[in-house]
């Protein structure tokens, strides 16, 4: 279990994320026209996992703004933000955001959060994700993880940006 915190108050997750190098667990999610795509659906390419509790947080919001601003100009990356968000509300942020260079993908009738030890088990946001950034290599290995301690804030987005120019 893994102890993070929301305002400042103990909250507990599953466990430990997938370690640096090893190969990411597959998945099943859910699209906004909702058909289902799994990892081995975005090919060769890296991949940034930006995951987080709901789309309906100014927190959560930044995050997938800042993410399809600056990682979908490099080449051979793809941005998967995934959450709990039914995939009618991800469309409806999506459209009206302009989110149009990333996937917005729900994890609403999935094992993901469980599968990846990242489902929060406690506080007024059980069973929802907390706020993890992976970046996959082109293989699906993890070369970057980081699980924000305090759900309230955003990731370090230069980390996530250096590992996946590395």
């Amino acid at each position: 279990m893994s102890k993070i915190t929301l305002q400042g108050n103990p909250v507990n997750t599953r466990g430990t994320l997938p370690a640096i190098g090893v190969v990411a667990p597959d998945f099943n999610l859910v699209k906004t026209d909702l058909s289902e795509v799994d990892l081995k659906s975005f090919g060769a390419k890296k991949k940034v996992l930006n995951i987080f509790p709901s789309l309906d947080t100014p927190t959560c919001a930044m995050s997938v703004r800042r993410f399809n601003k600056e990682a979908t100009d490099l080449n051979n990356v793809v941005v998967l933000n995934i959450s709990a968000d039914l995939p009618f509300a991800q469309k409806r942020f999506c459209g009206s955001e302009g989110i149009n260079n990333s996937e917005t993908l729900s994890s609403f009738r999935s094992t993901f959060a469980k599968d990846y030890n990242l489902d929060i088990l406690d506080s007024p946001l059980a069973g929802l994700c907390s706020r993890v950034v992976l970046i996959l290599n082109e293989n699906n290995k993890v070369i970057y993880s980081e699980q924000v301690s305090e759900i309230t804030n955003g990731p370090n987005y230069e980390k996530a940006l250096e590992a996946l120019n590395n």
